[in-house]
């Protein structure tokens, strides 16, 4: 295990942590709001790739959120929602393990940000795109002028708090209760009541899960001494994932 590897590990289950701790506290409610976004623009990003049409992204103030759409496949909308959230997640963890891709996911996020501008927001979806368009683009200011490195870990910290989210929405509002409203109650109604929404609900719960392990390992992988000279998907496919030779190095941030 290189360097590069041990901070990820090092940060990954700090940002767990510290995540997780702050569930459902007033500290985590920006990022809470931002996880509702994403969940919505998942619907919203479903929709024109099924080809419907959006008319409407808002985010509420109490985490909730409401996307207005027409057409468009009604079963992967459905589902959207909530795998996106933790698709996210993926995202930006991968996404996090070098100064160039890190930038283009935040750059990507100020993107959709933006353009949920168009389809008619509410109050706070305007104050949660303005706020997080500008902070994000001050990070990637001080990454690429004063201090590196720091967008980096800007985006694993969004990626391990989506995840988690992802994992506990889908738990306490489709697995612990059956909500009418829900996304898994809808996806239930429209089907013809074939699958009861718990049992989409843990679908969606194994799938998050299993998402959120598996970007762990990816990253872990292309952050390997093995893929440093490697694309991709040749480091994927040619990388042994090894967590026998591990040693912690205390100077790791000095």
């Amino acid at each position: 295990m290189n360097d590069a590897q041990s901070a990820f590990v090092l940060l990954y289950f700090i940002y767990l942590f510290v995540s997780y701790v702050t569930y459902g506290t007033f500290i985590a409610k920006p990022l809470r709001l931002l996880t509702t976004f994403v969940h919505e623009y998942s619907h919203a990003a479903v929709c024109w790739l099924t080809g419907g049409s959006v008319h409407q992204i808002e985010v509420y103030s109490d985490a909730a959120g409401f996307t207005r759409y027409r057409g468009g496949c009604r079963c992967l909308i459905s589902s959207a929602g909530y795998i996106g959230e933790a698709i996210w997640g993926v995202f930006f963890v991968v996404m996090s393990g070098g100064r160039k891709t890190a930038t283009a996911a935040a750059l990507f996020l100020i993107f959709c940000l933006l353009t949920a501008l168009c389809y008619s927001p509410n109050k706070t979806m305007v104050i949660l795109a303005v706020f997080y368009s500008v902070t994000t683009f001050v990070f990637i200011w001080i990454e690429w002028y004063i201090y590196t490195p720091l967008i980096q870990f800007v985006i694993l910290f969004f990626g391990v708090f989506m995840s988690l989210i992802a994992v506990f929405d889908i738990f306490s509002h489709t697995v612990a209760k059956s909500c009418p409203g829900s996304d898994a109650y809808t996806l239930y109604e429209e089907y013809g009541n074939c699958c009861l929404p718990r049992c989409v609900g843990f679908s969606w719960f194994i799938c998050a899960i299993l998402l959120q392990i598996s970007a762990f390992i990816l990253d872990y992988m292309l952050l390997s001494d093995e893929c440093e000279n490697k694309g991709w998907f040749e480091c994927l496919f040619h990388t042994r994932v090894d967590f026998k030779d591990w040693r912690w190095d205390w100077n790791l941030f000095v």
